[in-house]
């Protein structure tokens, strides 16, 4: 399980080396057969800066949730929180981050190592 929360969803089928540099990435065929032996519908995680502030993967078997804006003071994402309710009907509250003293606007673009 730790292998799974710490790595990163990716296109790619089974497990395989980050390009992050740490870690490991994951394929949709891991995340299906997770959720299955689990009995779980969804992966929900952290810790990987997307730039909206959620986003899905593997047809909707992960989800990413990243709740710094503007990460680092560059990166000019959003962010998001994760809402459930009772029924397990989620909303995903997305923010900016708020205006710093005597800044412009932040320019968005992604990170280098998403390019």
């Amino acid at each position: 399980m730790c292998d799974l929360l710490w790595s990163d969803p990716d296109e790619r089928t089974g497990w395989g080396i980050s390009p992050r540099g740490a870690g490991y990435t994951f394929g949709q065929d891991i995340s299906e057969q997770f959720n299955h032996v689990n009995g779980l519908s969804l992966i929900v995680r952290a810790d990987q800066l997307v730039m909206e502030g959620f986003e899905w993967a593997h047809d909707h078997n992960v989800v990413t949730v990243f709740s710094a804006p503007n990460y680092c003071y560059r990166c000019g994402n959003k962010a998001a929180i994760l809402e459930l309710d009772e029924m397990l009907k989620y909303t995903f509250l997305q923010y900016d981050p708020a205006p710093q003293r005597n800044e412009g606007t932040t320019v968005r673009r992604a990170p280098d190592y998403f390019l």
